[in-house]
């Protein structure tokens, strides 16, 4: 039929761990209240590192949502999320504005710009997944 469940604003509210066994899903996104809160502790980025990897066993695509800086897009990326959504590309914009971001490849020049940052700070033998 072509239908998908994904479990949005995964980790708070309602959104339960018993739900990634009761029902057929397809992607949990990560909250931004994680995303935001990754460099504030090591038990905050090591949550969002196991949400990743929960994901990635359970074969479910992830979305990690509020990304608002390199920083948050690097950590995220180079511990295997993939799909990032947020102001760091983007603020929600009218209809006849969203057709140009829709082009392929309208963000590959900041992605290959932030890769490339990375690429130049990261220590030898680094490697930052991008």
């Amino acid at each position: 039929m072509g239908v998908s469940l994904s479990i949005d604003d995964f980790g708070t509210g309602y959104s339960s761990l018993s739900y990634l066994s009761r029902f057929p899903l397809d992607e949990l996104k990560i909250d931004r209240s994680f995303v935001i809160e990754f460099d504030k502790s090591d038990n905050d980025a090591s949550l969002v590192i196991a949400i990743i990897a929960m994901a990635r066993s359970l074969n479910l695509r992830l979305v990690a949502e509020g990304v608002e800086t390199p920083e948050q897009y690097e950590f995220l990326t180079s511990n295997g999320a993939h799909v990032i959504q947020g102001y760091l590309f983007s603020k929600p914009v009218p209809a006849d504005e969203l057709k140009p971001l829709l082009a392929p490849w309208h963000f590959m020049e900041q992605v290959q710009s932030m890769a490339g940052e990375y690429a130049r700070e990261a220590p030898r033998g680094v490697s930052l997944g991008l």
